[in-house]
């Protein structure tokens, strides 16, 4: 990645995951539920973790989790995972 001088997050890593967020996974203002953003991310890891594993995964635990503006209902979500892990890491 190229430096930056605004304060947009740039992404870090390999695109694991790209999808829409729909309607259904909306609130009453439009903004789409956190739970399924972070459905998304986990299921970004688990492609990631299966690959290095090359077997099954599960998630353990999540420590935090902040969410820096709204996403609305349209938005192309993606995760992107770290390009190399460890024998023994979370994603």
């Amino acid at each position: 990645m190229t430096d930056h001088t605004d304060d947009t997050p740039q992404p870090i890593g390999t695109l694991a995951i790209q999808t829409i967020a729909m309607p259904q996974s909306a609130n009453w203002n439009g903004d789409i539920f956190g739970g399924w953003l972070v459905s998304q991310m986990d299921l970004a890891g688990a492609v990631t973790a299966r690959k290095k594993a090359r077997g099954r995964v599960a998630t353990v635990a999540i420590d935090s989790m902040a969410f820096l503006r709204p996403v609305p209902v349209g938005a192309v979500a993606v995760a992107y995972t770290p390009p190399t892990l460890p024998s023994n890491h979370s994603v």
